[in-house]
Order: structure tokens, then C-alpha cells, then sequence
């Protein structure tokens, strides 16, 4: 029986040595477990980029119905629009028609006060 197979060999790195037994090395069964991982990984993450990719590139028609529903809220978006202004302008025409009013009657009451305070 032959010694040396068993023995492990020194192996100089930088300036100590260190034992190196045969076994710690990785077997071939383990290369192959390893080289497995690191292809699923690689492969999981093409799938990911797959899917990203086909959700980027929706169907077409996916994509006209979107936009044909966001038409939709602007022309009601619009439309709200329009009629919150027409409700301001109707509101300031009403308060201008009301500091008129107000007006006029602030300049009646003093109009009716003023000549009884010359008097006193």
C-alpha cells in the first residue's frame, strides 16, 4: 500500500504551509451540484426579465383600451371643469351684485343719518 496517497502535501502559501488533504478539495458531483445552482440562478433571473419584458410589451389592444379610458376621464374631467367655472362666474356676478346692493344701502342709511347729526 502506497503512504503517499494518504499523507497530506504541504502547500506553501506566502510564507507558512499549510496542509492540503486531497479530500478538501471539491469532488466533481459537487462541481456539478454547484455549476446546477449557479444555472438556476441564471436562469430564474432570464425568467424575470422575460416577464418584464412581455409586461412592457402588453398586447396592443390592452393599451388602446387604456388610453380609451383615460379619454374618457378627461372628457368628464373636462366637462366638470366647465361647469365649476361656470358656477364660479355665476357666484361672482352674485357677490358683485350684492357689494352693489350693500353699497347703496350703507349710502341710504348714512344719507338718512347724516342730516340728524348736523342738527345736534
Amino acid at each position: 500500500m502506497d503512504l503517499r496517497l494518504h499523507t497530506p502535501r504541504k502547500q506553501r502559501i506566502g510564507t507558512r504551509e499549510k496542509d492540503v488533504d486531497h479530500e478538501e478539495r471539491p469532488s466533481v458531483s459537487q462541481a456539478i451540484d454547484h455549476a446546477l445552482q449557479r444555472l438556476e440562478s441564471v436562469l430564474t433571473r432570464l425568467e424575470g426579465a422575460v416577464t418584464q419584458r412581455f409586461e412592457a410589451e402588453r398586447d396592443p389592444s390592452d393599451l388602446e383600451t387604456e388610453l380609451a379610458i383615460m379619454g374618457e376621464d378627461r372628457a368628464r374631467l373636462a366637462a366638470e371643469l366647465d361647469a365649476a367655472s361656470a358656477r364660479l362666474a355665476e357666484v361672482e356676478a352674485t357677490s358683485a351684485n350684492v357689494e352693489h346692493r350693500l353699497g347703496q344701502a350703507i349710502d341710504a342709511v348714512e344719507g338718512v343719518l347724516a342730516p340728524s347729526r348736523a342738527s345736534r
